[in-house]
C-alpha cells in the first residue's frame, strides 16, 4: 500500500464508506483534532509518568482512534465500526473520581505548568477542547452520536486532574493564578 494515494490533491478527501468531502469540512476539523490530540498524548507518553498515567494515556489512544473513526463515518451509514459509548464516558468518569482522591481541592485556577509531563497534559487538554468545539460545530450541521461530544467533554476534564496529579507525582507544585491588582 503506497502512503500516497493523489485523490487528495484537489482538496477533497474520502470518508469511512466513501463519501467524498472537502478537507476543509466541519468533520474533517473534527476528526484531524482528534488525531493532533493523540499526537500530543504521544508527546506525553515521552515524559516520565506514573504507571497510573501511562496506563490510563495508552488506552486513551486506542479510544481516540475509535472516536476518529466514529467522526470520519457518517451517522446514516450502515456500519460495522465501532462507535464511541456511554461505557466509555464512565470509564474516563471513574477515572476522574480515582485521581482526585489523591489531590487537594483546588480553591482558585491555577496555571498550567509543571512538569514536562504535566505541562503537555495541559496542551493536550486546551487541543481537546478544541476536538470537542469543532465536534460541537459538525454536530450543529450533521448527524453524530451525543456520545462523541459528551466523550471528549469528559476527556478534557480527565486530562486537566491528570496534569494536575502527574505533577504532584513529580513533586512539582501548583501555580495559582492572581488575578492584577486594581490600579
Amino acid at each position: 500500500m503506497k502512503i500516497y494515494t493523489k485523490k487528495g490533491d484537489q482538496g477533497y478527501t474520502s470518508l469511512f464508506g466513501g463519501a467524498s468531502v472537502e478537507k476543509n469540512s466541519l468533520r474533517i476539523h473534527a476528526y484531524g483534532t482528534v488525531d493532533e490530540l493523540n499526537s500530543i498524548i504521544g508527546m506525553v507518553l515521552t515524559h516520565s509518568l506514573s504507571e497510573k498515567g501511562k496506563n490510563m494515556l495508552n488506552e486513551i489512544q486506542s479510544q481516540l482512534f475509535v472516536l476518529g473513526a466514529d467522526l470520519a463515518t457518517l451517522h446514516s451509514k450502515e456500519s460495522k465500526i465501532e462507535r464511541v459509548s456511554s461505557k466509555d464516558i464512565e470509564k474516563l468518569e471513574n477515572w476522574i473520581d480515582e485521581l482526585e482522591e489523591d489531590l487537594p481541592a483546588l480553591t482558585s485556577f491555577i496555571l498550567p505548568g509543571g512538569s514536562p509531563a504535566g505541562s503537555t497534559l495541559h496542551m493536550a487538554r486546551t487541543v481537546c477542547r478544541r476536538a470537542e468545539r469543532n465536534t460541537v460545530a459538525l454536530k450543529q450541521n450533521d448527524p453524530i452520536s451525543a456520545e462523541t461530544v459528551i466523550y471528549l467533554n469528559r476527556l478534557s476534564d480527565l486530562l486537566f486532574v491528570l496534569a494536575r496529579f502527574e505533577n504532584r507525582q513529580a513533586g512539582e507544585p501548583e501555580t495559582p493564578w492572581q488575578p492584577r491588582k486594581k490600579q
